[in-house]
């Protein structure tokens, strides 16, 4: 389990670069990581993920600019979802699908956080091994799967449509995927759960920011949150609200 919280820990430190790079369409490769300030290259002193934030305090060797809290974060998260994917799964075939949907989760995050977008070709990019996958390690039924994404995307789009635009075209792809993954159950329940922390999220920002009501925030945070809940927990949530209320 610690290996794969180290394997977490250095692709959530590469998850942060294409987070931040694929939407700019930029590569991912090149220029090597550098400071967005003072353009000075990073060295592996400045790479390790999240101690290298700890030790710096926050801040650019060079130059000393804060480095935003968004990259030792989504190393840290990424790190305890690859240990604990492979604590709740074992070597499994699940287990990859498991790794490869925390993995698109956690690079949406951090473009949504960066630039309010969630880009095609990384949804694109995950969609289709995730489909393969989807044929080898089927849901319980089969067509579970099928059904998944087309309610993830049919809900959000009739979403869009009577909220005239309030619901962005990035979510509506990312709940297809999220259909894809999960079922048609578990899908609704993300967008429940999804709705109650993007709410609490944005009560919080707003009280902080002091900003009108109008003011954008990323949704894809809170989907994200909701979908990891709804992988690992979902059945067990579904259960225990059946038996609460019927």
């Amino acid at each position: 389990m610690c290996l794969f919280f180290i394997y977490g820990l250095v692709f959530g430190s590469f998850f942060n670069v294409a987070g931040l790079r694929v939407p700019k369409r930029e590569s991912i490769v090149r220029p090597p990581s550098h400071c967005t300030v003072c353009d000075r290259n990073l060295t592996v002193k400045d790479l390790v993920p999240v101690f290298s934030y700890v030790f710096l305090k926050g801040k650019c060797r060079g130059c000393g600019t804060k480095i935003h809290w968004v990259y030792p974060v989504m190393e840290l998260a990424t790190g305890l979802l690859f240990a604990f994917a492979y604590y709740q799964l074992g070597f499994t075939l699940e287990l990859v699908v498991a790794l490869l949907f925390i993995s698109l989760l956690v690079i949406i995050t951090v473009s949504d956080i960066a630039y309010m977008l969630i880009p095609d070709k990384i949804l694109l990019f995950f969609l289709i091994p995730l489909i393969v996958l989807r044929v080898f390690e089927p849901l319980s039924p089969w067509w579970d799967s099928i059904v998944g994404a087309v309610v993830g995307f049919g809900v959000l789009f009739l979403i869009a449509i009577v909220s005239k635009g309030g619901m962005g075209g990035g979510d509506i792809k990312l709940f297809f995927v999220i259909g894809l993954v999960l079922g048609w159950v578990p899908t609704l329940l993300t967008l429940f759960l999804a709705s109650i922390i993007g709410t609490v999220i944005g009560v919080i920002s707003l009280r902080r920011t002091k900003q009108g009501r109008k003011t954008p925030i990323p949704f894809g945070p809170s989907i994200a949150i909701a979908a990891i809940i709804a992988y690992f927990y979902g059945e067990s949530l579904v259960d225990w609200y059946v038996n609460l209320f019927f």
